[in-house]
């Protein structure tokens, strides 16, 4: 299994999840954008995106479908919470909120606060509003709770609490709810994560 990856990326979502399960990984870092400053690896990835995973013919571009994608393949594993269990569609859920829901007005607030700064200052402030505007569910449903599903850590923790780590990135303070920082100070020192960030 082989992940492209740039630092400070989406892809710290399959490499935290391959530490959490102890899988053997080939990483390849890449100047961001890649597309721009690695052109080569278009004929690797049309997209130019990272993460991208390659395991034997499997080609994935999508950072939460390669966590699904290894605790289904390389399980059985706590990180999945199973069809059989009760909290199977609430994991679902937040499996396509973290990139659906909460990362995407992040994206807008990367591109314009690093990218290309002082293009359009606005679109930071109103798209970092529109991203802690939509974390009322999250602060909700930590309450009283430990983790996101079925009273233990899985890939749903792993993939929504990106957004809080990019959040932090951006200085988007106001994300640190009581709730949410509770829970992501937590899940930040877990091993596995500080190992899958500082992954050179």
């Amino acid at each position: 299994m082989k992940i492209y990856s740039c630092e400070n990326s989406r892809s710290l979502r399959p490499l935290w999840t391959a530490e959490e399960m102890g899988l053997d990984y080939k990483l390849e870092l890449l100047p961001f954008p890649p597309r721009v400053f690695q052109k080569d690896y278009l004929d690797i990835n049309i997209l130019g995106t990272v993460p991208y995973l390659t395991d034997g013919k499997v080609k994935l571009t999508e950072s939460v479908a390669m966590c699904q994608y290894m605790v289904k393949k390389y399980g059985p594993t706590d990180l999945e919470v199973a069809p059989n269990e009760e909290d199977y569609p609430n994991y679902l859920n937040w499996l396509f909120h973290a990139d659906a829901t909460l990362t995407f007005p992040q994206t807008v607030v990367l591109r314009y606060k690093f990218q290309e700064p002082g293009v359009a200052d606005g679109a930071i402030e109103g798209y970092s509003r529109w991203f802690v505007s939509r974390l009322k569910l999250l602060e909700s449903s930590l309450e009283g709770k430990e983790y996101l599903c079925s009273n233990r850590f899985t890939i749903a923790d792993i993939c929504v609490s990106y957004a809080i780590h990019l959040a932090n990135n951006l200085e988007i303070h106001q994300a640190l709810k009581p709730n949410i920082k509770r829970w992501s100070d937590k899940l930040f020192e877990r091993e596995a994560f500080k190992k899958a960030l500082t992954i050179k």
